[in-house]
């Protein structure tokens, strides 16, 4: 259950009553998660999942529409930049006490560079680019790892990218990111398993419904693989589309009950792509 009493004393008597009256508890009740990139995408989905599932979420972003994209008690919602170490400690400080504490940590916030080649590169998209999708997940966890430690059943589950196994020509900021990023994951798993905290890594590839993938874009790219956009869309092994709610199922088992026993793994959400394979 939610540890802090600033909580709705409703939830309180509603689980109160579900105990007497035998219910099933939800996998996630009294789970407490920050979800990071949380305004949009793979984020916004994550935070929705596992609401669904019963746990409350401290839902962060830089995106000022974020305040009004939950309209859930089970959601907390602060602006934060999470390459800003000040603004972290304050917004996990503002979760913590309203909710009580951090059992779950999806670490998910991050962008896709302008596409450059080594040769033409740009220091200040490299730098930009390590710093959101590497140092601020180390920045993140650094700071939850205090209240993860007194944490129910703690986990962690790291939002990296198929470009770690598969990576492609004009992304080495993004790729050499993510690949920093899921080597610090692994070393998350040594260091952190004497406390009991899970540590695992996902590698989502060619998720549409996210920002990044305007109708205009999509259509860019498969013209230039002389595709349809739906074939486009569901060029991999399985012929299938991979969505953001694909990604936060996934996060969700990796954070509940059902591989309680997995940590240092690396998990990818593809429809299999022949490279990764």
């Amino acid at each position: 259950m939610p540890r802090s009493d600033l909580f709705d004393v409703e939830y309180w008597e509603l689980e109160q009553a579900k105990l007497k009256s035998g219910a099933t508890r939800a996998e996630f009740e009294g789970k407490i998660a920050v979800v990071t990139g949380a305004a949009s995408g793979i984020g916004e989905a994550c935070v929705n999942e596992l609401v669904s599932l019963g746990a409350v979420v401290i839902a962060l972003d830089i995106d000022e529409q974020l305040t009004s994209k939950f309209d859930n008690p089970m959601v907390l919602s602060v602006r934060c930049d999470v390459t800003n170490p000040e603004e972290i400690e304050a917004a996990l400080l503002a979760g913590i006490q309203f909710f009580g504490g951090i059992d779950i940590l999806v670490s998910n916030a991050g962008n896709f560079p302008e596409s450059q080649n080594i040769e033409a590169m740009d220091d200040s998209n490299w730098e930009k680019s390590l710093e959101l999708n590497l140092s601020s997940h180390m920045r993140i966890m650094r700071a939850s790892l205090p209240f993860l430690k007194e944490g129910f059943d703690p986990a962690v589950v790291i939002v990296a990218s198929k470009n770690v196994p598969a990576p492609g020509k004009g992304a080495a900021a993004y790729s050499s990111a993510k690949a920093g990023l899921t080597q610090m994951a692994r070393v998350a798993a040594l260091e952190l398993g004497a406390d009991g905290i899970r540590v695992n890594a996902l590698h989502p590839n060619a998720v549409y419904d996210t920002a990044l993938w305007t109708d205009e874009v999509l259509a860019s790219r498969a013209e230039n693989y002389g595709m349809s956009v739906e074939e486009y869309k569901t060029s991999n092994v399985l012929k299938t589309e991979v969505s953001s709610k694909d990604v936060a199922r996934a996060v969700a088992l990796f954070a509940g009950n059902s591989l309680d026993k997995t940590t240092g793994s690396q998990l990818p959400i593809d429809g299999g792509n022949e490279r990764v394979i």
